[in-house]
């Protein structure tokens, strides 16, 4: 193979891995760590208490969580193309729809046990996926939650056909932590309120000389002082 062959091969394989792969700095120099532990699936704070529930269904569960927060980033986070949230979710809705499918019935099942009659069952299964998408909007966090959920579905793309719930076991707390606010982590900075401040420009707050009458008005409030929240 000739040198301009090989060096057009790595420049088309750059660029495919370079469409797969999501930018990794979209809001941050260095962006808040939110990695953590694999779960079991019984953990608190992971969505939907299913009491009596077995291993599979769990695991069933934690799928299903991850599907949804996924879902909700394909719809959240179009605003960054880079992120590649809607290639990568309909990606995995094919790659591993068998999979998820099971899940599905795997949940199904389990509702049907737990609740007294069918109908219920049915209802208890729709009122479990509402709150699962539900809880995985956010407004304050979406920086940090649309990258993470960005990193996670590259990494479900390219895992083999039956290995999304492993991912879902493994991250699912990470997504989970990302749900919380952080900003810029390189550059620690201390952010200004949004809104302007206004001095007080009532004349009886004023003498003949134009100095502020603090008996009259109290403090001035002008020029502000301090700053807003530091970034966390």
């Amino acid at each position: 193979m000739s040198i301009m062959r090989t060096v057009t091969a790595l420049g088309v394989a750059a660029a495919g891995f370079a469409m797969a792969a999501p930018a990794s700095a979209q809001f941050f120099f260095r962006s808040h760590d939110f990695s953590d532990q694999g779960v079991k699936g019984d953990e608190a704070n992971l969505g939907q208490v299913l009491p009596g529930a077995t291993e599979v269904e769990l695991r069933a569960a934690m799928a299903w969580n991850m599907r949804a927060a996924l879902n909700v980033a394909a719809l959240q986070c179009q605003f960054e193309p880079t992120l590649l949230s809607v290639a990568n979710y309909n990606a995995i809705l094919t790659d591993h729809s068998a999979e998820l499918k099971a899940a599905f019935v795997t949940l199904g099942k389990y509702f049907t046990r737990v609740a007294k009659t069918p109908k219920a069952g049915q209802a208890a299964l729709d009122q479990f996926g509402t709150r699962t998408y539900s809880n995985f909007v956010t407004v304050g966090a979406q920086y940090g939650f649309c990258q993470t959920a960005s990193d996670i579905g590259h990494d479900a793309v390219f895992a083999p056909r039956g290995g999304f719930s492993a991912i879902a076991m493994r991250r699912i707390r990470e997504l989970r932590n990302s749900l919380i606010p952080y900003g810029e982590q390189h550059f620690k900075r201390y952010l200004t309120s949004d809104v302007a401040t206004i001095p007080r420009l009532d004349p009886v707050c004023y003498d003949k000389k134009g100095q502020w009458v603090v008996k009259k008005c109290g403090a001035p409030n002008w020029p502000p002082v301090g700053t807003g929240l530091a970034s966390r």
